[in-house]
Formats: structure tokens, sequence, C-alpha cells
């Protein structure tokens, strides 16, 4: 069973790494190239990225994925022959995936010949292409061709001069995937108006907003290193951990004579628990990628495989089971240091405290990797687990430097298991919400936010009362008294679940904002003040604001937008902000990761690779993208009845003052 945890762990972070998606590091652009008689070729040209090789074609199921020539509907034309690679090919054997493989490096062409068999021609087609670095591959990609016009040479009848023929033949167009920008924005926009009627609304402003200058600063890795920080105290006060302090401090005092050497060695130690933690994080990171870590937030599978992880880990503290590793894992990395001198031998002593502990501090990282991968930033899980590391190393080179505090530090007892059940509780609470993101997500409605804060409720009391000593888990000491710190950490839980109350009945809540599904969800609101969005379609909302003559405030949110909820609950509650919001403006929120499927799909071009719109997610990432230039939420935008803006944009800050004076200066500018 501990086995079966324990790889269930590492599936999960393996399976993420699979649908890792990184930014594009080939540049395609597709022209076609005519070679005289009824013949031409479809050309499409590549610029690879420092480091990246774009594979060939024909290199097995196998390989990574090679180009292939594929097609959408071609009438007046065939294709002849295969696909063709043509530059300066590499062919070398890849470790990674044990076969010789063919690539491109820093440019490469693919060449695919047709035949003209009408007077007329139509081309959708594609060229689906995989490329790698050292480190990662990115998933298959594609970048489209879509011309039709008249045969230069195939039908020539009465009415088709040969002058027309060769100006059929020298206007062709080369569709270039990667444009300049103002060809760029053409398509984008005409793109978007295809799937939504309306072509000047969805304008980029991106220039505009810019000329405000109004973007508040992000502390959010800020508050992600004291999480760790705080994890990582935690941690040490798990039955796994402190016990290990003093005996570490003994051996390195008894293994050496002289004190200061002890402490040098003592620093190397706690210097080592650092590093490995760090590494940690940095294989995460490596894992996730850039993009994906932001995706994360909102992919519903991901987050509901994070509840089950943190369910886990939550029965684990509780004594349902441990979380170990492999007892073989730690025997050999320890006999490994008794073998070796110097600093490896250190290091592998640190690596050995990081085996043994990890039925403790296995939980505590899975949930703080869990929580501050899906924020989006790719170096988040290294500056968490720094945090994390540094908390965990101080207490080993404070207690080598000073022996004599070993005497007063507080022994090991049943106190430790308090905190692991405490911890277990806590876990519990926060897989809650990631079952909420994948609820909303996918509009279930299962966990909509009278359900939500219920259950916040009833843990909450539940940790009170077992603080209390009335409620037993396994490894409780039988008999065991509460007492006066126990007492009153149960007096603020039993608190905290009794303050939780009133939203029921829809109280904002402001301290768990952050977490709780957002107010529309809630089936019984008696909040007068609270604002909601009448609409969410931007066509619809923006069509709504130019009949009643009311500016626009678009909001970019999410369902599993942390700080989105923090400002709905710590902001618009406000009594100036909700009347502005509700009487002066159309609120118009836009979920960038709704799952309901578009009536059709949307073939948009957008950083030079075509790009499909599947979701209603899709589209209005792909709006925020385009017209103002972010892809994180919370986003803020005022407009006026043409799309324009009329402030800065403004994203999280809970300064309720800046946020009113942001408002009224749409509803000044708009006047004018």
């Amino acid at each position: 069973m501990k086995r079966l945890v324990f790889l269930f762990f590492l599936a999960s972070v393996l399976t993420v790494s699979v649908f890792a998606q990184m930014a594009d590091p080939v540049h395609f652009t597709a022209s076609m190239k005519m070679l005289g008689g009824d013949e031409a070729e479809i050309v499409f040209s590549a610029k690879i990225d420092k480091g990246w090789h774009l594979y060939s074609t024909d290199l097995g199921s196998d390989g990574p994925t090679q180009a292939t020539f594929n097609v959408n509907k071609m009438s007046g034309a065939e294709p002849v022959g295969k696909l063709r690679p043509v530059g300066k090919e590499i062919a070398q054997f890849d470790e990674m995936f044990g076969m010789k493989l063919r690539f491109f490096e820093n440019s490469g062409s693919f060449v695919q010949k047709i035949k003209f068999t009408k007077a007329e021609y139509t081309i959708d087609c594609y060229l689906e292409y995989g490329a790698c670095n050292d480190e990662m591959c990115m998933p298959p990609s594609q970048v489209a061709f879509v011309k039709s016009g008249k045969s230069p040479v195939i039908g020539k009848s009465d009415d088709v001069k040969a002058d027309d023929k060769v100006d059929d033949a020298l206007k062709q167009d080369t569709v270039v995937a990667e444009k300049q920008d103002t060809a760029e924005t053409d398509t984008t926009v005409v793109a978007a108006a295809v799937a939504h009627g309306d072509k000047d609304l969805w304008t980029p402003v991106i220039d505009e907003l810019k000329a405000y200058e109004d973007n508040p600063t992000d502390n959010s890795l800020l508050y992600i290193f004291l999480a760790g920080l705080a994890g990582g105290f935690l941690a040490l006060l798990t039955p796994c951990v402190w016990p290990i302090i003093p005996m570490t401090v003994s051996f390195f005092l008894k293994r050496n004579k002289d004190h200061s050497k002890a402490i040098r060695e003592a620093i190397v130690y706690g210097a080592s628990i650092v590093v490995i933690y760090v590494l940690l994080g940095l294989v995460v990171t490596w894992l996730f990628g850039a993009s994906a870590l932001n995706a994360l937030s909102t992919n519903a599978v991901f987050n509901i495989l994070f509840f089950l992880l943190l369910v886990v880990f939550a029965a684990s503290f509780f004594g349902a089971f441990e979380i170990t590793l492999p007892s073989s894992w730690s025997n050999k990395i320890d006999r490994k240091s008794e073998n070796t001198t110097g600093m490896l031998s250190i290091f592998l002593m640190a690596f050995t405290l990081t085996l043994v502990s990890f039925s403790c501090t296995g939980p505590i990282i899975g949930f703080l990797l869990v929580a501050v991968s899906t924020q989006g930033s790719i170096i988040a899980p290294t500056i968490g687990m720094l945090g994390f590391a540094i908390a965990l190393a101080i207490p080993f080179t404070l207690f080598a430097m000073f022996p004599s505090l070993l005497k007063s530090a507080p022994k090991s007892g049943g106190w430790m298991n308090v905190i692991k059940v405490t911890l277990g509780f806590i876990e519990l609470a926060f897989a809650l919400k990631f079952l909420s993101v994948a609820d909303l997500a996918y509009g279930w409605h299962i966990l909509d936010r009278e359900v939500f804060v219920s259950l916040w409720i009833v843990i909450f009391g539940l940790l009170g009362i077992y603080l209390l000593g009335w409620l037993k888990f396994p490894h409780d000491d039988e008999g065991n008294r509460t007492n006066v710190p126990r007492f009153f950490i149960a007096m603020i839980s039993l608190a905290f679940a009794i303050y939780m109350i009133p939203g029921l009945w829809g109280a904002p809540l402001k301290a768990i904002s952050a977490f709780a599904p957002p107010m529309n969800t809630q089936d019984f609101n008696l909040q007068k003040s609270a604002v909601e969005a009448k609409y969410t379609d931007y066509d619809e909302g923006m069509a709504a604001a130019r009949h009643l003559g009311k500016p626009v405030m678009v909001d970019f949110t999410g369902f599993g937008c942390v700080n989105c909820r923090k400002m709905e609950a710590a902001v618009w509650t406000d009594p100036t902000v909700a009347e502005i919001l509700n009487d002066k403006y159309v609120l118009i929120s836009l979920y960038v990761d709704d799952k309901t499927p578009l009536e059709e799909p949307v073939q948009v071009i957008e950083n030079g690779q075509q790009r499909t719109l599947r979701t209603v997610g899709d589209k209005w990432s792909y709006l925020q993208r385009t017209k103002v230039g972010a892809n994180t939420q919370p986003v803020y935008v005022l407009l006026d009845n043409d799309g324009m803006p009329l402030n800065g944009s403004r994203s999280y800050d809970e300064d309720i003052s800046e946020y009113v004076k942001f408002l009224r200066t749409g509803l000044d500018n708009y006047s004018k």
C-alpha cells in the first residue's frame, strides 16, 4: 500500500509533464511556388530557435513527431509524391528516443509538389511537425496553407486570356504564418469577426492601454516564499523530523572534538538540505514548463488529480497509512554516506534525512508544490522549495552552534501527532478548492458556494472538537489532556467555523474569498450589494452597453482564479464599488477556463501559428491576449461603446480607494 501511494504521487507528476506546453520555438512561413506547366510546390520554410531541433519526415512511429503533409480540402489540384525535406539535414543517434533521427537546426524547409487538374483550384492543407530541445519536446503543432484561384495553365478557354493567366501567376499570395504587425492584426481581427460578428470590437488596444501606465506590482513570489517557509517550520514539528535534530547535532559534535569544525559541518549539512529541496523545485519547474503552469490552474483533469492527492495526504496524516519511500533507498544512501568522507558524506547524510522523513514532509511538500504550480509562475516551485528548505535547515545549524539550546527544546511526544492530524484537516479543506475548480469549469454544480462553505464549516468544526480531545485518531495517546495551546487553537478553529455560517446566506466571507466558489453560484443570497455580471458574452454585453449608453467593464476572470475571488469578495462588496459597477457600467465577465464547446471550432492565426479555438474559454482567452495583451487573471478593462479603452487596465490590487478612482476615471473619460 505504501509503495502504491508513492507511485501514485510520482505518476501524477510525470503525467503533468507529458501535457506540458511550450511557447512555439519554430517560426514558419508557407508559400506557393509555380514550376511551370501544370505543377507547383507548396513550401513550408522554418526559422528555428537556438537549441531546438525540427524533426524531418519518415522517422517511424516510435520516434518524435515527424513532419507530415495533411489535406483538409483540395479541389482542382492533387499532391504529387511525398513531402520532401530541403536544407541542411542532420542525422544522428538520439539517446532519449533510442534511435537514429534526422532533424534541422536554425532553419529548414519542407516542400510538397502538387499538380493542377482544373481551371480553378482550392487548397486547404497544413504541415504538422514536432520539435525538441535537449530537455523537453513541444506538442505536435501545425502551420496552415489556404489558397484558391485560377489555375495558370489548365482549362484554357476563349474567355481566359493569356494575359490573365500571367497575372494570376504573378499575383500569387504568399500565405505567411508569421506576418508583419499590421497584417497579423488584420488576420486575427478577421478571424475573430468570423466567429463573433463585429470586427471593430475585437480591434487590439494594447498600445492605448500601455499609454495609461497603470500596472500594479505583483508580489506573489514573496507570498510563495513565505508559504514555503511556513510549511518548513510545520514539517519541523512532525514526528519524522523533530526527533532527528538532537541525534544529528550530537553526531556532529561527537564526530569532531573541535567545536568550530562541528559547526562548519552542521552548516554544510543545513546547506545540503537547502540544495536538495531547491533541486526538487527546479525539477518540477522543468517538468511542468512555463505555460503549462498557467494552464494547470484551469485544467479540470489535473485539478481533480490534485484533489485526490491531497485527500490521500490528509488520510495519511490522520493515521490511515504512511506514505514512505522504499526503505532500500534510504539504506543504500546511508551506507554510501558511511563509506565516503568529506563534504560528499555530509550531503548524503542530508539526503538520507530527506528520505527517512518523507512520510511527514511528503504530504506538506506535495501540497506546497500542487498549490504553487497552479499559480502560473515558472519559478514558483523553486521559490516555494527554497523557503521550505531554509526553515527545515535552520534548527540543525542553530542547535549545532548553540548545543545548550537542545536542553530547553521540547521533547518528542504525542503533541507531534496532534500537529500531523491538524495538517490533515487543513489539507482536506484545501483539497476542496481544486475540486471546485473542476466543478466550475465543467458546470457540474456539485460544489456550489453554499456546499463548499458547509464542508469548510464541518472540517474546521471537527478540527476544533479534535483539539479539545473529543475526537481520537489511531495514533493519538489515550487519556491525553487538552493543554493550553491546544485549547486556544481549538477556540480559533471553532470561531472560524462560526464565522463562515453567514456565508450560507451570501455573506462575502473575505477571509476565504480566495478559495470559495464565486458568489454567482450561491442559490440563496441575501447580500444586497452583491455584484454579478449580467453578461458572460463579450459581443452581447457590448451590444447591450451601446443600447443603454453606458461604458463597459470587461472582467477577464477564471473559475480557478484565486485572486479573482479575492477581488470579488474584498473590493466588489464595497458599497461604493458595488453601486458604480451595478448602476454606471455594464459588467461583462469572461471566464477563460470555461470548457463549454463552441458551436463550431474557429481557426485563427496567432504568433505565426494557426490555432483552433474549441471552447468558450479558448475564445475569451484569445480575446484577452490579442485585444489587451495579457494572459493572467484577473484583468479589468474599461471600454467605450466602440471597444476603445477609457483607462489603463487593472489587475489584482485590494486597494478600494484606487479601484474607485479607476472606475470614476473611466466614467469621466466616457462622458467626454
